[in-house]
């Protein structure tokens, strides 16, 4: 799916979602397709529809007025919308982790202002707190994922500097990339290493510096009949396990709390503002993304490698937009 394809699916998706009416056809072209033909929208309005739908969105059809038997209208019920409470496998929970970080890219974020905007300059009545609903909490990942996966969107190459398991020094890479995959609890980016020919994963936590898009847009195609998941599968490390203890905020990190070895309730924690407990528990390779996930309401007691990795993606996205405004004046 394009940039521009997902931009417009959720605008679609906000606009029938945060008005408390439902919407005219016509009024759904003037906002949100404005340059396009009727027979044009008509085409893209019913496909757009339908792929939410696919997705799982009630897109209804109903009378604007229920007086009268006038055009009817679009919308979205936040009630039929909102997901109940779910139990997520490693792999599901991977693709809602993608999902978080695809609603944090700027474009779609700066997708979501702008519809809003539109809809309040045009005088209608919205309510933006229905957004809460398919907005996900913050998540800490790697600093490089906006570049690998727009140039995975656009087919644009990637060149970046990576580190080896246990060396220190770094190389520079050159990439095509095919595709961002979760895989044993890590990010990696799945291409053709055009320095040595061959397709290559790359683990994103390894990537240092900042990565960047070169040469233009469709440069390459992706082999016929490619699967990144199993590629990322076959290349990457075998899954390990590790065992942690975590300081849990009380009423909180109800995900991590599934399936843990043992729980100690009222323990000293970092702070005084709520009660702690002490979680004992054994995962697989993505701990850290877990624990990031959680912000300030939970804090690792051990391992120390564990602990050591938090700090560090940590350290990273602090230390990132700083690059970026750096890049900036620079330019």
């Amino acid at each position: 799916m394009t940039v521009a394809k997902s931009e417009r699916l959720l605008n679609l998706l906000i606009m029938l979602l945060v008005q408390r009416r439902p919407v005219p056809k016509q009024r759904i072209r003037s906002i949100l397709y404005p340059d396009s033909t009727l027979e044009a929208f008509e085409k893209m309005f019913e496909r757009d529809k339908e792929e939410l739908r696919s997705l799982g969105v009630p897109v209804e059809v109903d009378q604007i007025d229920p007086l009268f038997d006038d055009e009817p209208g679009y919308r979205i019920s936040p009630d039929d919308f909102a997901l109940p409470e779910i139990d997520l496998r490693p792999d599901e929970a991977a693709v809602i982790g993608l999902a978080t970080r695809v609603w944090q890219h700027a474009r779609l974020a700066s997708a979501t202002s702008d519809a809003v905007r539109k809809l309040s300059a045009a005088g209608i009545d919205v309510d933006t707190t229905a957004l809460d609903i398919v907005e996900p909490r913050l998540s800490a990942d790697e600093p490089s994922f906006d570049v690998f996966w727009e140039a995975t969107q656009e087919r644009s190459a990637v060149s970046f500097d990576y580190a080896r398991p246990g060396q220190d020094e770094v190389t520079r890479r050159h990439l095509q990339p095919w595709g961002v995959v979760r895989y044993s609890g890590r990010w990696y980016v799945v291409g053709l290493d055009t320095d040595r020919g061959a397709e290559r994963v790359f683990r994103l936590s390894r990537v240092r510096g900042q990565a960047k898009r070169q040469g233009r847009p469709g440069a390459y195609d992706v082999p016929a009949g490619t699967d990144v998941r199993e590629v990322a599968r076959r290349l990457a490390p075998a899954p390990t396990i590790e065992h942690a203890v975590l300081l849990v905020r009380e009423g909180a990190g109800h995900a991590l709390r599934r399936g843990v070895d043992s729980v100690e309730t009222d323990v000293p924690g970092p702070d005084t503002r709520t009660r702690w407990d002490r979680v004992s528990l054994t995962r697989s390779l993505g701990l850290v993304d877990e624990v990031l996930g959680h912000g300030a309401d939970v804090v690792v007691e051990s391992p120390d490698t564990v602990r050591q990795a938090v700090i560090h993606r940590l350290r990273a996205a602090l230390e990132q937009p700083q690059e970026h405004a750096a890049a900036e004046e620079s330019a």
